[in-house]
């Protein structure tokens, strides 16, 4: 009976540890909401003529960790309250900033929101980490790789990072010399960049 009822116990155990299967929250880890309002992201852009800068408030997100340590998270932007930040005539911006959020860039009536969400963390020592993630930008989904900061103390944790995106793979095409001939001064980079800093409260 001893036997029996050891073997149905280490059945269990099995069974457990094979549902909880790769990529399932350990019971270690902690989830940590983000706090919007101390996060920040700052994107950039290039063209021929020069760069633009401006942010994307982050509406939502989370972090994962086990103590100190990065094990995984997500975040959505506003993309619909996206703002430019280098322009001062306002005039100007205002053109700017309608144009970026049209169809030719991130038709924000149709995908108000982008999203990140991290696949793997891979630790590098100290706090460097590199990442792998799927973001989604205009309904689009696609693989992301980069390298992360995680600082944290008692009170909170903070991961920045640099995320270079290439436009295009969102179906956004505008000005791109891929797609368009003859741009001269008037091409647009394809990539262009988002400095994401996080911080989520313990």
């Amino acid at each position: 009976m001893k036997k029996i009822f050891v073997f149905a116990m280490a059945g269990l155990m099995f069974g457990a540890t094979a549902f909880a299967g790769p990529g399932k929250t350990k019971a270690a880890d902690k989830t940590l909401a983000v706090d919007t309002k101390s996060s920040t992201i700052t994107w950039g852009a290039k063209k021929v003529t020069g760069t633009h800068a401006g942010t994307v408030p982050v509406e939502s997100g989370s972090l994962i960790v086990d103590g100190n340590k990065l094990k995984g998270g997500t975040f959505v932007a506003d993309i619909k309250s996206l703002v430019v930040t280098d322009v001062t005539d306002k005039e100007m911006n205002g053109k700017l900033t309608g144009h970026l959020k049209s169809d030719d860039f991130f038709s924000v009536e149709k995908h108000p929101q982008a999203k990140l969400v991290i696949s793997s963390v891979t630790p590098k020592g100290g706090d460097a980490y590199d990442v792998t993630g799927k973001l989604t930008i205009k309904g689009i989904t696609q693989d992301v790789k980069f390298p992360a900061t995680v600082k944290a103390d008692a009170k909170k944790v903070t991961a920045t990072a640099k995320v270079t995106v290439d436009r295009t793979k969102y179906d956004i095409k505008f000005r791109s010399s891929n797609f368009f001939e003859n741009l001269g001064d008037k091409a647009i980079d394809n990539d262009f960049t988002l400095d994401v800093n996080l911080v989520a409260n313990k």
